[in-house]
């Protein structure tokens, strides 16, 4: 699961001398550019194409053949409008999902180099392994194949008209905090340790786990379980704000491993919702018990609304 919620994170161990937090008066010019431009990054994220805001559908298919398209014949049934009445078939095996599309139809794979040529089909095999992720696209239509730990395979489908892409606001941030961004220690434990991970669907998996960061925030101490990357830590974490100003499971944070000796630094200010708080076709993991803050986290990201 960590694969798919941010690339994976390394044990280190770098406790140096303090970092100043932002100063209870004007801040440092260049941190909020910095964190301006991260912010406008993570709402950017949301409305490209195929982008979560696109996503229009779900399904989760077992071994067998199904048809698809947009007629209510078909067992996976596409939004309205949004492709052919019966685009083709899908066959789904231990492995892979292979597409065959109707006489007539063509998709074309998504080009992850844009000088790439396109790549068109009418038959094709969408996955062939848990880490290979593609997207096929015709017209407004694009889908990608996922297989899951539990051996399925999901199809997601992604309408490049849109609505909520086209009028997306954008994030919804509290004004930057300096008390929020701290120093912090990090104690890594064995390699190859997990921790139990539940998703919104109740579902438990088992994640590499690196360590735990130690920090105070307003004078209080507090500890996060951090999930293990090549470069940094991932948190999923709430707080006392979950059941008021943000998104009520929980919320993200990603810790960069210091540089050159450097101190851990934990900057609550660039925390932000997981992809369930826009999307009804996508599943997220919840905070473990363990990183349940008792304290309020006012900083970051907020929540806007539901989605749809």
């Amino acid at each position: 699961m960590t694969a798919r919620l941010t690339a994976a994170f390394a044990t280190a161990l770098a406790v140096g001398l303090a970092v100043p937090a932002l100063a209870a008066g004007p801040a440092d010019p260049a941190y909020l550019n910095d964190l301006s431009q991260w912010r406008t990054s993570a709402s950017e994220s949301l409305k490209r194409e195929r982008g979560w805001l696109s996503m229009v559908s779900r399904d989760e298919l077992t071994p067998g053949m199904y048809r698809i398209g947009t007629a209510p014949d078909n067992q996976v049934v596409l939004p309205k409008g949004l492709g052919p009445a019966h685009l083709g078939t899908l066959v789904v095996s231990a492995d892979k999902a292979r597409l065959t599309l109707a006489p007539g139809q063509k998709m074309t794979v998504v080009a992850r180099d844009k000088d790439a040529p396109a790549d068109e089909f009418s038959a094709r095999d969408m996955v062939a392994g848990a880490t290979r992720l593609e997207w096929v696209t015709q017209g407004r239509l694009s889908l990608q194949f996922v297989k899951r730990e539990d051996g399925r395979i999901v199809v997601r489908a992604s309408d490049r008209d849109s609505p909520r892409r086209k009028t997306f606001a954008g994030r919804q941030w509290y004004e930057p905090d300096g008390a929020f961004k701290v120093p912090a220690k990090f104690v890594p434990v064995p390699n190859g340790a997990t921790i139990p991970i539940a998703n919104v669907r109740g579902e438990i998996s088992y994640e590499k786990v690196a360590g735990t960061l130690e920090f105070t925030v307003n004078g209080k101490k507090m500890t996060l379980d951090a999930l293990d990357d090549d470069s940094s830590l991932f948190i999923i974490f709430r707080d006392g704000t979950s059941s008021s100003t943000t998104y009520p499971p929980g919320r993200f944070l990603v810790v960069d491993k210091p540089k050159d000796g450097g101190t851990w630094v934990v900057d609550f200010n660039k925390a932000y919702n997981p992809p369930c708080a826009f999307s009804a076709f996508t599943t997220c993991p919840l905070p473990p018990p363990q990183n349940w803050l008792k304290g309020d986290v006012a900083a970051g990201e907020r929540y806007a609304g539901r989605k749809s």
